[in-house]
């Protein structure tokens, strides 16, 4: 007699659950194994165990430079960066309750390209020349403070006409449509005024390089993604009824227009952390987000980490085809991710668009 027994209610949905714990934490696995193989890629190949004495032993001097000083942390901001984006991307999506809410299609990558370019514009004229002249880091963070203060403006303007117009998830996306064209132009008067010096590095910033990654860089993202990665899980269940929509969110007692407000901020602070010192890195928070809820359904408190984790292994990937394709010349990961992720979005739009019919 077979003592199998058919599921509960409660036993099929602590199962559901079960799955989707497991599809995240396979794929926190796959980063951190993509993470020990990409240091052994580059122009130089290393093993695993060169790669381990480099960590540990560091007999080598030049075999632990490469890995403790260029590729780790390079690797670092590809998790860090690809995971923010993919956060950034999920929680706009919920907020704005539209497929097509990321930090590049409303336009906060581009305000926070144009902060950003402004800067290096700035430290070009004399009344910033101490600063130019100053150590590196200071310019650094000139560059991300300006970058941020466009972005959170940005969104700031997006929210401020939503809310004119009666705070709609279409009427964001409208605004987002302005903003990205009017930054656009912006940096393009920038690019136009620039000198050659300035407009190369304007041109090669607005591809999307981790090459700027350094312990210290990775040390302030941190402090600002880990804070706002624990706000957006704490607050899943909020975020399940915003996408159930605003009456039902208000009827539970969320203040609609204020999550939203704060939940946008934070994306962008989220967004200008990452352009600021990379560039901008586009389909991201696009694409990512599509794949997750294909495969993992709706519910915010498994699609914001799991969009964060697979953002991460997306990125992962594209630093390693960058660093491969043409070694030892290292082509930046932006292209990479408009290259590969342009005709998955078109595969997402065309096989999962009825799972956001409403």
């Amino acid at each position: 007699m077979s003592d199998n027994k058919p599921l509960s209610s409660s036993g099929l949905y602590r199962q559901h659950l079960g799955r989707k714990r497991l599809f995240v934490w396979v794929s926190l696995v796959l980063v951190l194994a993509l993470l020990l193989f990409g240091m052994t890629v580059g122009a130089l190949n290393l093993s695993l165990s060169e790669v381990w004495a480099a960590l540990f032993d560091g007999q080598n001097d030049a075999h632990r430079h490469i890995v403790l000083n260029l590729r780790l942390p390079r690797l670092l901001a590809a998790i860090a960066a690809g995971g923010a984006l993919g956060l950034a991307g999920a929680v706009m999506q919920i907020v704005l309750r539209n497929p097509l809410g990321s930090p590049f299609t409303l336009g906060i990558s581009n305000a926070a390209a144009f902060g950003a370019a402004l800067a290096y514009m700035l430290l070009g004229t004399p009344a910033f020349h101490f600063i130019k002249n100053s150590w590196l880091g200071l310019q650094n963070s000139v560059v991300a403070a300006s970058a941020f203060v466009w972005a959170a403006l940005g969104a700031l303007f997006i929210i401020f006409i939503s809310r004119k117009k009666g705070a709609t998830p279409e009427n964001m996306i409208l605004s987002g449509i302005i903003i990205n064209t009017f930054f656009m132009a912006l940096t393009s008067i920038l690019q136009f005024l620039a000198d050659d010096v300035q407009l190369g590095s304007i041109v090669f910033w607005t591809f999307g390089d981790l090459t700027k990654s350094t312990w210290n860089t990775l040390a302030i993202q941190a402090l600002i993604i880990l804070p706002v990665l624990l706000y957006f899980l704490k607050n899943g269940l909020r975020f399940n009824a915003l996408d159930a929509g605003d009456q039902v969110a208000g009827s539970l007692g969320i203040s609609v227009h204020r999550f939203r407000l704060y939940s946008i901020l934070l994306t962008s602070l989220l967004t200008a952390c990452i352009v600021s010192f990379y560039g901008i890195i586009a389909f991201v928070g696009l694409i990512i987000p599509h794949v997750v809820r294909i495969l993992m359904g709706n519910d915010a408190r498994f699609l914001m980490p799991a969009s964060a984790a697979l953002g991460a292994l997306f990125l992962l990937v594209c630093d390693l085809v960058s660093r491969s394709l043409f070694s030892p010349l290292v082509i930046p990961v932006g292209i990479i991710t408009s290259i590969l992720g342009a005709p998955l979005f078109v595969i997402l739009l065309i096989k999962g668009s009825q799972r956001w019919s409403r």
